[in-house]
């Protein structure tokens, strides 16, 4: 910035304010050149280096993750029966195969949804209500066998339930005799199932959220009198909303496509989850047809899909504000 000698030597007042003006005018026509420059071009190379090669993997991560329910889509929605014509995507369009899944009296579709639909939410539920008592028990407060608790919990799920299913059945056949509303095939004693091998983890995961809450909330709620009931029903749940929605809608997708537990605990046809049932679909026919399987496939994803869609702003908050702590 240049300003006249005048003004530095002491000239008179509208003299200084028309250097200064006239300062501050170039001065902005300087800073707009320097804005409308074009910045130069990277060459291609360069550009690849930098950010280019993270195109790429994002684009064949793309492809390589919808081709599979592209081609599942395009079997659905071809009636010819199998899935070797379906090599062409989307070169028949028809929707007799999902009007067929509810015509079929011997393959009821409906029912296997709902009770999909049942026992998927109630162990969702579930398992929210059971796990965020465990986690806050963990998390606030202090008794005997609290480490070897938390301990326990993580050695449990060094071993998964999958192990389990012949002495799981067994049980199951046992309590039968004793209070036939539990036991072997019955929706109910599948949720308890599914309750029992999802604790563990869940409480885990949510303990960790829980200790991310401070403690003076808890004090001050205490000092205005309100006791644990309170504080975990009116204020804790609150605030750890995010984690209740991630453990809720993990738990429901595990519970709907679950096909060994189901299939061990439930035999009537009429009470078996869409797992079991579309197996069914493509293993008591002479001639298996792949486009109905399809077809309920499409169908079976669509709930848990929308689920995903409006719970997705939980989920990255919800699975690492635990891990941080």
């Amino acid at each position: 910035m240049a300003l006249d000698s005048t003004a530095l030597t002491g000239g008179t007042g509208p003299e200084v304010a028309r250097a200064l003006s006239e300062d501050a005018a170039a001065g902005r026509a300087d800073d707009s050149g320097r804005r409308g420059a074009r910045t130069p071009r990277r060459p291609f190379g360069v550009w690849f280096r930098q950010t280019g090669w993270r195109h790429l993997i994002g684009i064949v991560m793309l492809v390589f993750c919808a081709f599979p329910l592209l081609y599942v889509l395009s079997a659905a929605l071809n009636p010819g029966g199998t899935l070797l014509t379906a090599n062409g995507l989307f070169r028949t369009f028809s929707l007799e195969s999902f009007t067929r899944l509810f015509e079929n009296p011997t393959q009821p579709f409906a029912a296997w949804f709902v009770n999909s639909m049942v026992i998927g939410l109630a162990t969702a539920i579930g398992t929210v209500f059971l796990g965020a008592l465990a986690a806050y028990s963990f998390s606030r407060m202090r008794f005997t066998g609290r480490r070897i608790g938390l301990l326990s919990l993580l050695l449990v799920q060094m071993f998964p339930q999958l192990l389990a299913f012949v002495a799981i059945f067994l049980l199951m056949s046992t309590i039968a005799d004793i209070f036939p509303a539990i036991g072997l095939n019955t929706q109910v004693g599948l949720i308890m199932v599914y309750l029992g091998g999802a604790l563990g983890v869940n409480t885990y995961l949510m303990y960790g959220f829980f200790n991310t809450v401070p403690m003076s909330i808890d004090e001050a709620a205490k000092i205005d009198g309100a006791g644990h009931a309170r504080i975990f029903f009116t204020i804790i749940l609150r605030l750890v909303a995010p984690i209740l929605a991630v453990v809720g809608l993990l738990s429901f997708i595990a519970t709907l496509n679950d096909f060994v537990i189901a299939s061990v605990v439930l035999v009537d046809t009429d009470k078996q989850t869409l797992a079991v049932g579309l197996y069914r679909l493509v293993s008591e026919e002479t001639a298996a047809n792949w486009s109905l399987f399809a077809a309920g496939a499409v169908l079976s994803a669509i709930l848990p899909m929308a689920l995903f869609l409006a719970l997705q702003r939980y989920i990255v908050g919800g699975l690492t504000a635990g891990s941080v702590k």
